[in-house]
């Protein structure tokens, strides 16, 4: 007696149809916060030294797990004061800034979203004479 031939996938298309479904179908991982948009903007150039960074993530931040640090060419922190969000908005991030001067300032930030996913980034932005 031989042995019987096992159906393959190819032969069976109901198993292929129920596969790409159930992978189709998998809800997707929770989202990190991600950095959407920065004011001064990422690489940007102002004419004013700003009186404070707004980093805007595309979902909400706990601001005591967060850490921003701005620095000029030298190594000088500018940030002042402790990180908050905005009142009405959880996805603002906002930090004070010193009164600086022209040049170069470079961002550093890390970001825990409120789901305690951590993210991280750093950017620039110059101020203008």
């Amino acid at each position: 007696m031989s042995a019987r031939p096992r159906p393959t996938a190819a032969r069976r298309p109901g198993v292929l149809v129920i596969a790409a479904l159930t992978l189709g179908s998998a809800a997707p991982a929770s989202a990190h916060a991600l950095l959407r948009k920065a004011i001064p903007g990422v690489g940007s150039t102002v004419h004013a030294a700003p009186p404070a960074l707004d980093l805007i993530f595309s979902e909400g931040v706990e601001p005591s797990l967060c850490r921003v640090s701005v620095r000029d060419a030298a190594g000088t922190e500018w940030q002042s004061g402790a990180l908050r969000t905005a009142p009405d908005d959880p996805k603002h991030l906002v930090v004070g800034l010193k009164p600086a001067g022209p040049g170069v300032y470079a961002v550093e930030w890390h970001a825990t979203s409120v789901d305690t996913h951590v993210t991280q980034g750093r950017f620039s932005f110059t101020v203008a004479p």
